[in-house]
């Protein structure tokens, strides 16, 4: 809201922000309730206003000014550390503690309305925060604002009892806080998904659990975050409480007997449901495939299995890649080029699920599906990936599995209802002949009944379009109809 310019009081000679608003709309009355709640505010943590000036075009408000870079910068340029952002987290919720305290929410808590400043002469790698930019802020004091249905703020931000139409409290800066330091922490932003409807689904859902990306964090560190982004806003720790809670994470990381943590361990259903899934999948798939294909001894494929859902609890991305590289041996077994080529396939595969690896075997639900006629329901099933063509992929590697394991099963194909071809891997034949003309034959192009794939497929990843076409007319994006 506004453009702020580097300028110089004449009177005293100091360099100061100002920031310039036109009036248009409710933008110049927001830029004058900024002026009252930044004026209202006397914390170290706040960056204090010198002067407001009004024109018949124009709002102008004069803040101190601060050398450094915003919050923003400082993390795509790789400079917050985990400690560096527990500190961040910490004098954040001190600014917001001292605000809620006068009776003001700030609603607009993200990384680019947090200053880093800088003290090159003194101590360069000091940790010293200023939150800006009050021009959402809701007061006690003053109405609001805010049209019926408008939801002021950044969507990425904003929590999710707001999405819901309730006012926003203290609560909700809390949540703020928890997103910036979860994406701190991990990397990468726990709700955005792409697009506005994708990303509001995702936070109302709750936040993933941080041990997904760093399993590698102390649970007391994970617990903490997790408190400030439950779902339940009454949950949610004070911003003073938690202020306090990250300035003694670090003290008690230090202490060797690990003192009962202080930060609530409240139960996360989404957490486990997170950990659960990604469990799930990986002993299933790796327990099948080293009872299946031929290779591992007879008594190893249920320690296989249990080791693969341990791992795929604890740590997602490293269940995702046992249970590929299990069926790895078996393919190169029987042939180095299947070996090769499945392990292409499987680089392929990580590569697209690597940032949701918690729902990276999701395919598994095709061979699962398949023998109660249920393959109907994998569009459901891959609702559980995140963005849409990680849908569409899931839902159409699901059926495609679903073939493949029909084959080794012996058992009639997935809509074709044919017999398979007779696999060489079960044969005994071990000619490199043999098994290039199976492969070449069992790919060769089908009837054109197997449009239910592609079906399916289109309806793990919905076009927007299609809800938009005129009747009696069919969405250029929707897959062409199936022949009779």
């Amino acid at each position: 809201m506004g453009q702020v310019w580097l300028a110089r009081d004449e009177r005293s000679g100091l360099d100061v922000a100002l920031k310039i608003v036109a009036r248009e709309g409710k933008t110049g009355h927001r830029a004058e309730r900024e002026a009252r709640a930044a004026a209202s505010l006397r914390h170290e943590r706040c960056q204090r206003i010198l002067s407001l000036a009004r024109d018949p075009s124009h709002v102008y408000i004069a803040y101190e000014y601060i050398p450094g870079r915003t919050l923003r910068e400082a993390m795509r340029a790789g400079e917050i550390d985990d400690r560096a952002a527990l500190q961040v987290a910490a004098q954040i919720s001190d600014a917001l503690a001292h605000a809620h305290g006068k009776g003001i929410v700030h609603r607009d808590v993200k990384p680019s309305n947090v200053l880093l400043a800088q003290h090159l002469d003194t101590q360069p790698e000091r940790i010293d925060v200023r939150l800006l930019d009050f021009g959402l802020a809701q007061m006690a004091e003053f109405d609001t604002l805010t049209a019926l249905g408008d939801i002021p703020g950044t969507l990425a931000y904003i929590a999710p009892e707001r999405l819901q139409g309730l006012t926003a409290t203290s609560a909700a800066d809390v949540w703020g806080v928890g997103v910036l330091l979860w994406e701190m922490l991990a990397g990468e932003h726990p709700f955005w998904g792409g697009d506005m409807v994708e990303t509001s689904r995702l936070i109302q859902r709750g936040a993933p659990g941080l041990e997904t990306l760093r399993p590698d964090l102390p649970q007391h560190v994970r617990d903490t975050v997790a408190s400030a982004l439950l779902v339940n806003p009454q949950r949610r720790p004070s911003a003073e409480r938690l202020a306090a809670q990250l300035r003694d994470l670090p003290k008690r990381r230090r202490k060797k007997g690990g003192a009962k943590p202080t930060a609530p361990a409240l139960p996360n259903v989404a957490a486990l449901g997170s950990r659960l899934l990604p469990g799930a999948l990986t002993g299933v798939a790796s327990g099948w495939v080293a009872s299946r294909l031929p290779f591992y001894p007879q008594g190893w494929p249920l320690p296989i299995a249990a080791a693969g859902a341990a791992l795929g609890f604890t740590a997602p991305r490293l269940g995702l890649l046992f249970a590929l590289t299990v069926a790895f041996f078996p393919l190169a077994n029987i042939s180095l080029g299947l070996g090769i080529l499945y392990g292409l396939l499987a680089a392929g595969w990580v590569a697209l699920t690597w940032k949701d690896a918690r729902a990276g075997l999701l395919l598994a639900a095709g061979p699962l599906l398949a023998p109660v006629t249920a393959l109907a329901l994998l569009p459901l099933a891959a609702q559980l990936a995140r963005g849409r063509v990680r849908r569409a992929l899931q839902a159409f590697a699901a059926v495609l599995l679903a073939a493949l394991i029909a084959g080794l099963r012996k058992v009639p194909l997935p809509f074709y209802g044919s017999a398979p071809p007779r696999s060489p891997m079960r044969s005994g034949r071990s000619s490199p002949r043999i098994r290039s003309s199976w492969v070449k034959r069992w790919c060769s192009p089908r009837p054109p009944r197997s449009c239910p794939t592609r079906a399916i497929a289109a309806r793990g990843r919905p076009p927007p379009s299609a809800r938009r076409s005129l009747p009696g007319r069919r969405s250029p994006l929707l897959p062409p109809p199936c022949s009779p």
